[in-house]
């Protein structure tokens, strides 16, 4: 598959790196150079992007960005990883659990940063989340499942949940099992649709409407890349959808969203890019989670509430800073 081949330039006023905080002589005398590749093109993964370029920017970073999509593709990922193993980029940044292992994979002597990987050590991106390994460090978009499960049951009612998920992707399948450890603790039944690629997430959405409730979304980057065909589904069955990724729902058609902000997300990782361009090691760097409460964003979709029956109590809706309703989004 072609790669897709996009290179920027940051805008920072000064070919020197020595503006930002403890960058050292030597490494502010050339321009750096960013490789960052993401799975798939969507809203939330590409907020994750501009998240990390903002940040050096403002951060006095005078970088070139090679900026590359996997387009789903594992083959791809392994070429992307390749060619800035090749080009010798100063950091490597892999958004997504497919491209983050490619990186780390094939790349051994260039620090490798990872972004939004849901469970780094069942990935094999590290052995504990105290500290990088290697080459390699990160930030994690664990959701805090349970209690998404809890709202969506309390608000919707919800007996029987339904849950698409990419077969093939180390973190859709971690996830898969905090979701049944979540419906086992609500007593609530599941039932699971299995796919590998977008292009299937309206067959799953058809094959499993009819069967559950509602349905919950996790981080997974194959089913948001086909987003609205699944809410088109749901939406038509009268039945309400969860997503634990906000940025997505965001144009509307999920019930209730609920998770961290992605372009937040990118900033932590920038972060973390920044810490190795100042001269610390990945392996001293601890796994960053996102669990400040400002780094996280909780949506109502009035309109689908009101289509799928639902009242939402004020009292969750006093707490929401994100409201869709006769189809505008309201930020409070």
């Amino acid at each position: 598959m072609k790669l897709v081949k996009f290179f920027a330039a940051a805008t920072a006023a000064s070919l020197m790196l020595a503006s930002f905080s403890g960058c050292n002589k030597s490494s502010s005398e050339k321009k750096v150079k960013i490789g960052i590749a993401k799975i798939v093109q969507h809203v939330a993964l590409d907020s994750v992007e501009k998240g990390i370029i903002d940040f050096l920017t403002e951060n006095g970073v005078d970088a070139v960005y090679d900026l590359q999509n996997a387009n789903g593709d594992a083959n791809t990922a392994s070429q992307i990883a390749m060619k800035y193993r090749d080009e010798r980029v100063d950091v490597a940044v892999g958004i997504a659990t497919p491209v983050a292992l490619a990186l780390a994979n094939t790349i051994k002597d260039i620090p490798v940063v990872f972004g939004t990987v849901t469970d780094p050590l069942s990935a094999g991106l590290v052995t504990t989340l105290d500290h990088g390994d290697g080459n390699v460090t990160g930030m994690s978009d664990e959701i805090p499942t349970e209690q998404h499960i809890t709202l969506f049951k309390e608000i919707a009612g919800i007996k029987t949940l339904g849950y698409i998920y990419s077969s093939n992707e180390a973190n859709s399948v971690s996830s898969l099992n905090l979701v049944k450890k979540a419906c086992e603790a609500n007593g609530i039944a599941l039932v699971t649709q299995a796919i590998t690629s977008s292009s299937e997430v309206k067959q799953a959405a058809d094959s499993i409407v009819s069967r559950v409730d509602g349905i919950y979304l996790t981080t997974d980057n194959t089913v948001f890349s086909a987003l609205p065909s699944l809410v088109s589904v749901f939406g038509a069955a009268k039945k309400p959808v969860f997503s634990g990724d906000v940025t997505g729902a965001m144009a509307g058609g999920c019930t209730i969203a609920s998770g961290f902000n992605y372009y937040k997300a990118g900033r932590a990782t920038g972060e973390l890019v920044l810490k190795i361009l100042n001269g610390e090691k990945p392996d001293t760097i601890p796994v960053r989670f996102m669990t400040e409460p400002s780094d996280s964003d909780l949506l109502f979709d009035l309109d689908s509430a009101k289509n799928c029956g639902i009242t939402i109590p004020e009292s969750y809706l006093s707490q929401a800073n994100m409201i869709f309703e006769n189809g505008k989004l309201n930020q409070k």
